[in-house]
């Protein structure tokens, strides 16, 4: 007992004295985090990491600020157009989530995708639509993309959101074979015409007959993750849905 008393006094020593040396600042509004914090993020701003809503539209899941049942891209007979059934998101994309989303994507930080794919897998058990999940998949990066970012930050998160969830993850069957760039400055016409063909499956029978679940950092019109899912069930998925971190409005 004094033993582990006595190391766990040694370790909070060395943080601490590492956080006076090499102080961590929260991604989202800069100010320093405290010695003994876990996350990448301040109490205030971990806080402002609500879940879309309280309205959102059954089909993509973008905030309805009207009420409502469909945004006006899925409304009426709209929605059954769509291949992936459902979008649902762990928070609004906001001042709150913005900062650790870039800090991902941008800024080499992986180690916080652990975070963010904790966080989705917490949230996850609150959408019962999104149940019957047999295959966990990322949004892939084109190869030169990835391989000048060092990695694919959704396929990160999707390997921490697994190991919280316990769903097994396939990260090598869905490949993107198009470089279609930033989608930033795309217009919701545009980015369903960049996302043409982007997609292919490697090996039909790994996700024949299954219900994916597709997973991303940020949603915005949703064209990428309807681009997958239109591959994935061209090669036989039963069914495709999608869960990200983060929601535009």
């Amino acid at each position: 007992m004094l033993l582990s008393n006595f190391k766990k006094y040694v370790r909070n020593g060395g943080k601490y004295l590492l956080h006076i040396v090499f102080p961590r600042t929260c991604f989202s509004c800069g100010k320093d985090l405290a010695w003994d914090a876990t996350g990448p993020l301040c109490p205030i701003c971990e806080n402002g990491l609500a879940l879309p809503g309280p309205l959102i539209c059954q089909r993509c899941g973008v905030v309805l600020k009207d009420g409502g049942a469909h945004c006006f891209h899925c409304r009426g007979s709209k929605a059954a157009k769509f291949t992936c059934k459902y979008i649902r998101a762990a928070c609004n994309f906001n001042e709150f989530s913005r900062g650790i989303v870039y800090a991902l994507k941008y800024q080499g930080n992986k180690y916080v995708a652990d975070y963010m794919g904790k966080w989705m897998a917490q949230r996850f058990g609150l959408f019962e639509e999104l149940a019957g999940v047999n295959c966990v998949v990322p949004v892939p990066l084109f190869p030169t993309r990835k391989k000048r970012r060092g990695y694919n930050q959704s396929e990160l998160i999707a390997r921490a959101f697994c190991q919280h969830t316990g769903l097994p993850l396939d990260a090598t069957s869905l490949v993107r074979v198009r470089d279609t760039g930033s989608q930033t400055k795309l217009g919701r016409k545009a980015r369903v015409t960049n996302m043409a063909e982007a997609f292919e499956v490697k090996e039909e029978s790994a996700v024949k007959g299954k219900t994916i679940l597709l997973i991303d950092d940020v949603a915005t019109t949703g064209s990428t993750l309807e681009a997958c899912a239109q591959t994935l069930r061209r090669a036989g998925a039963k069914r495709v849905m999608a869960f990200v971190f983060a929601r535009e409005s």
